[in-house]
C-alpha cells in the first residue's frame, strides 16, 4: 500500500493542487497539450478530498487529505500577472472553508517562495503531501523537491500532473521522467484514481 512506507504514518496529509491558472490549463493558445486530462482528474480528486475531508471531520488521518493547498504563480510580466484571467486558478479554494488554503508562488518551488510554510504545515501536523497540477517538470517537480528536502513525505499523483512538449520529448515522457526523478528522491508516485478510491473507501 502507498502509506504504508510513510516516514511518520501519525502524522496529516496536504493535498497540493499546483498552478492549474487559465494560460496553462484553459486558453486554446497556450494550454498544455493534457489539458483535459488535468482538469478531468483535479475535478474527481477534489470532489473526493473534500468528502473525504467533510466525512473525517478533519481527523488525525495518514490517508486521507486533513487540508487542500491551492498553489497560484504569478508574475510582473509574461503570461501569469496577478488580477489577468491568465493568472486566474481552475480550482479556487472555497470562500470560508478552513481546511483550503491559498499560497502564492513567484519561483518553481513553493517552499522557496513561502519560506514560512514548512512550519505552517508542521503546526497543522501535516507529515505528509500529495501532489498533482502544471507543469510536470517545473513547477510540480520544483515543490514536490522542497517538500522532500523540508522533510515532508510525498506522492505525486500520475495521470493527474503534465506539461508541454519540450526538448524533443512528448508531455508524457516528460511525466514519466519527473516520476522516476522524484522516486529516486523518495517520493511516491502513485496513479490518482488508486488514491480517489481508497478515500472513498475509508
Amino acid at each position: 500500500m502507498w502509506v504504508d512506507d510513510m516516514a511518520d504514518a501519525n502524522t496529516c496529509t496536504a493535498l497540493f493542487v499546483i498552478d492549474i491558472q487559465g494560460e496553462l490549463a484553459n486558453d486554446p493558445a497556450t494550454q498544455i497539450p493534457h489539458a483535459d486530462r488535468v482538469v478531468q482528474a483535479g475535478t474527481n480528486i477534489l470532489q473526493s478530498a473534500r468528502r473525504a475531508i467533510a466525512d473525517n471531520n478533519n481527523a488525525n488521518d495518514d490517508k486521507t487529505p486533513s487540508i487542500i493547498v491551492f498553489v497560484q504563480h504569478e508574475e510582473t510580466d509574461g503570461g501569469l500577472v496577478r488580477g489577468s484571467e491568465a493568472w486566474k486558478l481552475v480550482f479556487p479554494p472555497q470562500s470560508g472553508v478552513k481546511t483550503e488554503i491559498l499560497v502564492s508562488k513567484t519561483t518553481r518551488d513553493t517552499f522557496e517562495s513561502n519560506r514560512d510554510l514548512a512550519q505552517r504545515l508542521r503546526d497543522l501536523n501535516i507529515g505528509h503531501i500529495m501532489a498533482f497540477g502544471i507543469q510536470s517538470e517545473c513547477c510540480v517537480l520544483s515543490t514536490c523537491g522542497g517538500a522532500l528536502a523540508a522533510g515532508f513525505g510525498v506522492t505525486l499523483l500520475s495521470g493527474a500532473h503534465s506539461t508541454y512538449d519540450v526538448g524533443g520529448k512528448t508531455a508524457v515522457e516528460v511525466e514519466s521522467e519527473v516520476e522516476a526523478e522524484l522516486k529516486a528522491k523518495g517520493a511516491h508516485n502513485v496513479p490518482w484514481e488508486d488514491v480517489v478510491k481508497t478515500w472513498e473507501k475509508i
